[in-house]
């Protein structure tokens, strides 16, 4: 990463165990910005579009509820 990060992580990993729960929680509390996770959820969004987009032009075949369901339970080769 960077030097600003290694030495963070350096004191962080010297805290107790309380502070280290406290900075824990202070960090994800900040990672649940709304509009941080609006930005991650673009590239989906913007996927699904393309993918219904294909689907109305009739270039993508749909699948039904239950064979997408089960396609989405079988792993991968």
């Amino acid at each position: 990463m960077n030097t600003l990060f290694d030495e963070l992580e350096k004191q962080a990993r010297n805290l107790s165990p309380e502070e280290k729960a406290a900075l824990a929680r202070i960090l994800i509390e900040d990672l649940n910005d709304t509009s941080l996770l609006a930005h991650a959820d673009q590239p989906w969004i913007d996927e699904a579009q393309r993918r219904y987009d294909a689907y109305v032009r009739d270039e993508l075949e749909g699948a039904s509820g239950e064979d997408a369901m089960v396609g989405s339970r079988r792993r991968p080769d």
